[in-house]
């Protein structure tokens, strides 16, 4: 497809007014002007409904729109994704609400007018999604514990909280949660045993910080896989150090997985969500969808997103983790 020259550029932000404060709402009045600086045409369209983004971005997709901007938290850039995957539409997105784990895979600044600044019609590459029944996913499905915390966590909490309104869901639900019996087809391959949670990821990061799928790339036509067995949350000290030291061989518990298709059924359903919002139960398939989506990113982000260096590093985390495996001389 020819470049679209600056110029010509159509651009439609999809906002979600209830995702961030008053202060990040005005400053999408800051990202307007860098964009019509360049000469682009943009509109602002609010969102007043579950849903409203993806039929936004569909009609701003079928209408030759060049760019469909998620003004919002994981939720709406989800919704945009559902409205524009596989169309000539490009995914930019300005951090507004809670999460903004997108935001952080491409490392663009939390402030809506530097992270309008540090992207351009100059680099857009094609990204894998995730399929989830009919749902797609840029960042990651859970399946089990981190679902039922996304569907129990109170709304009005996660706007005013942030991450700390699921920290304190996640301990309300450890205390009742429990391994149920599934059966997991991975491309063909079977998988049986009591689950606490799975994992199915298109990105690295989960949750803004940790790296559950740490081999996980969005160029690379599959979907990566992190199955966390066990009983009951006594585990979780022993999965939480497995993590931090990439060493899945440590955790019996804790299996690892690259496929292009899972399949997870059992007795009792499990819940599922995709980049943060509870979509239903299992059964339920989950498909790689390769280069299904066009997306605008900051130049320093494209090697990462194609796994070309080893990806995104998180400096506190990654000294902790020299800390643990060679020990204390890595202190300093």
């Amino acid at each position: 497809m020819p470049a679209v020259h600056p110029e010509t550029v159509r651009a439609r932000i999809v906002l979600n007014p209830r995702a961030g404060n008053a202060e990040d709402i005005g400053r999408i009045s800051a990202a307007l002007k860098v964009w019509r600086a360049r000469g682009w045409q943009v509109d602002v369209t609010p969102t007043t409904y579950a849903g409203h983004a993806i039929e936004l971005a569909r009609e701003a997709a079928a209408q030759g729109y060049d760019v469909v901007v998620a003004a919002g938290g994981d939720g709406t850039v989800n919704e945009v994704v559902n409205g524009i995957a596989r169309t000539n539409a490009a995914l930019a997105v300005l951090p507004v609400g809670t999460g903004n784990v997108w935001v952080r895979e491409l490392k663009l600044p939390l402030r809506p007018d530097a992270a309008a600044a540090s992207i351009d019609m100059r680099n857009i590459i094609e990204l894998d999604l995730g399929l989830a029944g009919d749902r797609y996913f840029l960042l990651m499905a859970g399946v089990g514990f981190d679902a039922a915390v996304t569907r129990a966590v109170d709304p009005a909490a996660k706007r005013k909280l942030g991450l700390l309104a699921y920290i304190v869901q996640a301990v309300l639900t450890a205390r009742d949660i429990r391994g149920k019996r599934v059966r997991i087809m991975i491309d063909g391959r079977q998988v049986r045993g009591r689950v606490l949670m799975v994992v199915i990821s298109n990105s690295r990061l989960y949750g803004g910080f940790l790296q559950i799928t740490h081999h996980a790339s969005l160029t690379d036509g599959l979907l990566d896989v992190a199955v966390i067995k066990g009983q009951d949350v006594r585990s979780a000290p022993l999965h939480i150090l497995s993590i931090l030291l990439r060493r899945y061989n440590l955790n019996p518990d804790m299996d690892y997985y690259r496929a292009r298709e899972v399949h997870i059924s059992g007795v009792d359903p499990l819940e599922v969500q995709v980049d943060g919002d509870a979509i239903g139960m299992t059964p339920m398939t989950f498909q790689v969808a390769p280069a299904a989506l066009r997306a605008l990113v900051p130049t320093w982000s494209t090697s990462d997103l194609q796994g070309l260096p080893a990806g995104l590093r998180l400096p506190m985390l990654d000294r902790i983790r020299r800390i643990l495996i060679d020990g204390p001389q890595h202190r300093t």
